[in-house]
């Protein structure tokens, strides 16, 4: 287009319509043309001019239904013009992406596109959401109903569906405004325009030198071209009027056969810088972006330029034809392959509906089989929404065997589940005796007797399954506080006769005090020699009673504020810290319990920072065509990374444990 955009204001005056309109009947040639000694007067007096095609020839059907096509869409966007701007708009996939990522791209585009140009992209979007999420709120709904939940009781909500409303919102409020705004400017449009109209109507019977009639003439092309857009229905009997009256007075110019030949020649040679753009367009491979500037061009054919002589019309009508037929034969190609695609995405979505349908009949399993189905269907989920389109007419069918398939599998892992939860009670029931007898003997004198039985149904309760989550940490710390009581008096009156751990206690006390008072130098290595010696001389002076082993932790922060000081790496730190922890977690006497007790609590919290990795992780998937850079996705990745040094350090710790034993 670099030729055809170096037409400067005096090609835009020299500018006329137009090739065609439904009205036509014939072509203007000199044996129907007045000749210069006809006045015009006369000539429109005796008939009523018909609106008439300058200078397009015949065209055939297949032709015709090209170019309605081609001028349905440049009706179009003669009412709003902000409608070309939806074709440069990518149009993305939106049924592959997630329901956060829906959310995301609809907020982009109402912030940054006009809103008149998003309304096919917004209405993609809109129908992926509500069968996304519709398709979870099902899931949700019939989850509660297996959990025993009444129907009536169900509600569910997410954060992904208010920020998707909101922008929505959005939306539908900017586009509002917007018709209102062109409703206003389309009727002041159209006004001036049947204005303009009028003008044209009084050029024929003026009196004046044809020079300065034909400059007013095209003074009111310009205006006629510059003058925004009008209502649509409005379009054909406007422009039909004004190509009339445009007629007219080139009938009228007939009379001056130089300036008619000049505006023939000056239409000629942009005509043709048309058909040489257009003949471009043919090599284009993007067949999409070709029909659109194709459009362009018709529009300025008629819109913007004139009849030519008689000799050039048919030949330059017919390379713009061909060339017209080239690019749309290639479009329709485009829709063939494009339908190929779409088929084999359907074959896609098939084969995954088979595979969930083939899970979906398995009802038995152990747990951990269950959680890897849970897994593998969510995984086939991902990939039937990553398949893309499918050919419209199966759409709703497939759609349909899809959640039939995820439905019967929801239905049998939520069956499976609910025959776990009755086992969970059953093991609830076992682990609520095994308290009643801790409790009943917490209290007893008779060490010989109690003692195998508090460590026998310690045992017992570690062989018991799981029982339901709500009740489990509650029940532990029941029956631990039981044990823990037995336990504790038997130490209490063995720490109450040993003047060993009294003295171990002044010791260690005094030590402290030592430690309070040393200072760090320049010297790091010297330094945690120094405080691994203090830390080895409070392992050698042993134990202290029960009732002050409040001393343990005095000592254990006094370490961590001497360490604090010192620039070393924070894991090494904490892992000196540790050592020292877990040896004063031993006991002379062989007692574990203590060390049990800090083992299951860094299980537990690695089975935490595992799930807290494991959640993130999924929360990335969320972040479909989303940029690496983004703060969100990299706030993501750093937190990751923060848990997985974590968990680390806690194994770690665990190794170190089960040294101790």
């Amino acid at each position: 287009m670099s030729e055809l955009n170096k037409l400067n204001a005096e090609d835009a005056e020299n500018a006329n319509p137009i090739e065609s309109s439904p009205q036509s009947s014939e072509t203007v040639t000199p044996e129907n043309t007045p000749s210069e000694e006809t006045s015009v007067t006369e000539s429109t007096a005796t008939e009523t001019p018909e609106l008439v095609a300058v200078d397009t020839p015949e065209v055939s059907n297949e032709d015709d239904e090209v170019l309605n096509e081609i001028e349905e869409s440049n009706a179009e966007d003669a009412e709003d013009e902000g409608n070309k701007d939806r074709h440069s708009i990518e149009v993305k996939e939106y049924d592959s992406m997630s329901l956060e990522g829906l959310a995301i791209e609809l907020e982009k585009l109402v912030q940054s596109q006009k809103v008149q140009a998003i309304k096919s992209h917004v209405d993609g979007i809109n129908a992926e959401f509500k069968t996304q999420y519709q398709a979870l709120v099902d899931e949700k709904k019939e989850e509660f109903l297996n959990d025993g939940g009444n129907e009536i009781d169900f509600y569910y909500s997410s954060p992904v569906e208010k920020r998707y409303k909101a922008a929505y919102r959005e939306y539908r409020n900017k586009l509002n405004d917007h018709y209102k705004s062109l409703e206003k400017n389309l009727k002041q449009n159209l006004t001036d325009k049947l204005e303009i109209i009028e003008e044209l109507k009084g050029l024929i019977n003026v009196e004046e030198n044809i020079n300065t009639t034909y400059k007013h003439f095209k003074e009111l092309q310009e205006r006629w071209r510059t003058t925004g857009p009008i209502p649509r229905d409005k379009y054909n009997n406007a422009w039909n009027s004004y190509h009339h009256h445009t007629e007219l007075f080139y009938d009228f110019l007939h009379l001056n056969r130089d300036l008619r030949d000049l505006d023939f020649k000056h239409n000629l040679e942009k005509k043709l810088l048309i058909i040489e753009r257009a003949e471009e367009l043919t090599k284009d491979d993007n067949v999409m972006r070709s029909f659109r500037e194709l459009q362009e061009l018709h529009k300025m054919w008629k819109e913007e330029l004139g009849p030519v002589g008689k000799e050039h019309r048919e030949v330059i009508w017919d390379r713009f034809k061909a060339a017209t037929k080239i690019i749309n034969d290639k479009r329709q190609v485009y829709y063939k392959e494009i339908d190929k695609v779409y088929e084999v995405n359907l074959e896609t979505k098939l084969e995954i509906i088979a595979q969930i349908n083939n899970i979906a009949q398995k009802t038995g399993g152990s747990h951990s089989e269950w959680q890897k189905r849970i897994k593998y269907i969510e995984e086939l989920r991902n990939l039937f929404f990553k398949a893309g389109k499918v050919p419209l007419k199966v759409n709703e069918e497939t759609w349909a065997k899809f959640k039939d398939g995820v439905r019967t599998f929801n239905r049998n892992k939520n069956a499976y589940y609910k025959d776990l939860k009755k086992e969970q009670y059953t093991n609830l029931q076992k682990k609520l005796d095994l308290i009643k007898i801790a409790e009943d003997n917490k209290d007893s004198e008779d060490t010989a007797v109690t003692t195998p039985l508090m460590k026998k149904i310690q045992n017992e309760w570690k062989k018991i399954g799981h029982v339901p989550r709500k009740d489990s940490d509650k029940i532990w710390k029941q029956f631990k506080g039981a044990c823990n009581h037995y336990f504790d008096k038997i130490h209490a009156k063995r720490n109450a006769v040993s003047q060993e751990h009294v003295e171990a206690f002044n010791k260690k006390a005094a030590l402290i005090e030592t430690l309070k008072a040393v200072e760090p130098t320049d010297d790091k290595d010297a330094d945690i020699a120094v405080i691994k010696a203090h830390i080895n001389t409070w392992k050698d002076l042993g134990r202290v009673p029960n009732d002050k082993r409040y001393i343990e932790d005095k000592f254990q922060k006094t370490i961590d504020d001497l360490l604090s000081n010192l620039k070393m790496d924070k894991n090494e730190i904490e892992m000196i810290k540790y050592e020292n922890k877990l040896d004063s977690l031993t006991s002379a006497d062989g007692d574990t319990r203590n060390l049990d007790n800090e083992r299951s609590f860094i299980r537990k919290k690695m089975d935490e920072v595992k799930a807290q990795i494991n959640q993130l992780e999924n929360n990335l998937q969320f972040f479909t065509n989303v940029d690496e850079d983004n703060p969100l996705v990299k706030d993501v990745h750093n937190n990751i990374k923060a848990h997985r040094s974590s968990l680390e350090l806690l194994k770690t710790k665990l190794v170190k444990i089960k040294n101790m034993y």
